[in-house]
């Protein structure tokens, strides 16, 4: 990763300050030799951060004053209608990633609601990064949303980024989360109820027959942690024994060593007879690893996702797969933040929705010769 500019930093530091509180609306900040002091950076960097930071509606020049933090909550701009002193509402969303998966189901519902109601919206990306989700808040704030649709980075840790959300709180801007959760923040969200998915999905399998069934799950987001607590409670509920290799934990960074543990695990001569995977891109993974071995799905090994997304049907194998609401969660996110934001009816209280599996070619019963 490229080195931060001293520029970049002191933008940042600054930025930092504001949204955190340390400088409120109206305050006077550090002057220019004492920036440098501070910095250890020249003058000409302590300028170009400071009217950088101007331009973009932090701060604001007095003749003759000096700097000051502005007031986000009283600018105004042009409304639809160009009148003077209307402005657009504005509803900032930010996503762990932008694909062609499921984000872009989720997107669309979101904006065919918001696009009937006059609003706008801003986008930002983390990529499931803790420092990207920091830069997305900073930015959100500086935008002056009206409210704020969220799917948290790395939900299953602690957030760092607790004091952005704080912010909005005390600035009455309301958020909401989506597929998860910051369980320190306690706030609405709107998810799927994972850990039921785990379920079904293992249960599905052992109804088959499997008794060696092994689960992929990724534990630094709330999403595969559920999902692996479900297919645990199956196993109990069913009394399947457990065996050592039955579950691999893999984070963003090392799915790629999940992978490669699980194909050393296929190569066992008592390799399990079916995968749970985190998700519909995983398990297409999985099924090229599978082909590569010479094993046949579902004769040799049974599969399955989450999500119901567009690859169940990409593969040569129909992927059998847990229901996603997508597009929908997108409407239902929408409708929540804009009655919060307009205050004209009380918004719904969190949703879950309730999950279901859409059996395809990927899974079938036990072969008897592997009974």
């Amino acid at each position: 990763m490229a080195q931060k500019t001293k520029y970049n930093m002191v933008k940042e530091q600054i930025t930092e300050w504001i949204t955190t509180g340390q400088v409120k609306p109206g305050e006077k900040i550090h002057s220019e030799n004492e920036l440098v002091k501070m910095f250890g950076v020249s003058r000409h960097t302590i300028r170009q951060a400071i009217g950088d930071l101007v331009h973009e509606g932090w701060l604001y020049r007095e003749q003759g004053a000096g700097t000051f933090c502005s007031d986000r909550k009283t600018e105004t701009g042009l409304g639809s209608a160009g009148q003077a002193g209307k402005r657009t509402k504005n509803i900032g969303v930010i996503t762990t990633y932008i694909s062609d998966y499921i984000f872009p189901s989720i997107i669309k519902g979101i904006e065919s609601y918001l696009s009937t109601k006059g609003y706008s919206l801003t986008f930002a990306c983390t990529d499931n990064d803790i420092d990207k989700e920091k830069q997305c808040l900073q930015t959100m704030l500086a935008s002056n949303i009206d409210g704020l649709i969220v799917e948290p980075t790395k939900s299953s840790n602690f957030n760092p980024n607790i004091n952005y959300y704080l912010e909005l709180e005390q600035n009455k801007i309301p958020y909401l989360m989506i597929n998860q959760f910051y369980s320190q923040l306690a706030p609405p969200y709107i998810m799927v109820n994972d850990e039921k998915g785990g379920y079904i999905a293992t249960e599905h399998l052992i109804k088959l027959g499997h008794k060696r069934i092994i689960g992929l799950f990724k534990t630094d987001d709330l999403q595969g942690v559920n999902r692996m607590k479900g297919f645990i409670q199956a196993y109990k509920d069913h009394a399947v024994p457990f065996f050592q290799d039955m579950i691999i934990n893999f984070t963003t960074e090392d799915q790629d060593k999940s992978l490669e543990a699980l194909q050393e695990i296929l190569q066992k001569e008592d390799r399990p007879t079916a995968i749970v995977c985190y998700n519909d891109q995983l398990a297409i993974k999985a099924i090229s690893i599978l082909r590569t071995m010479g094993l046949s799905i579902p004769n040799d090994i049974s599969i399955l996702g989450f999500d119901d997304s567009f690859l169940t049907e990409a593969s040569e194998v129909k992927l059998t797969s847990i229901t996603h609401p997508k597009m929908k969660m997108g409407e239902e996110a929408a409708k929540w933040i804009v009655a919060a934001v307009e205050k004209k009816s009380k918004p719904a209280p969190s949703i879950v929705y309730e999950p279901q599996i859409v059996v395809r070619e990927s899974t079938a019963s036990v072969a008897v010769t592997k009974q």
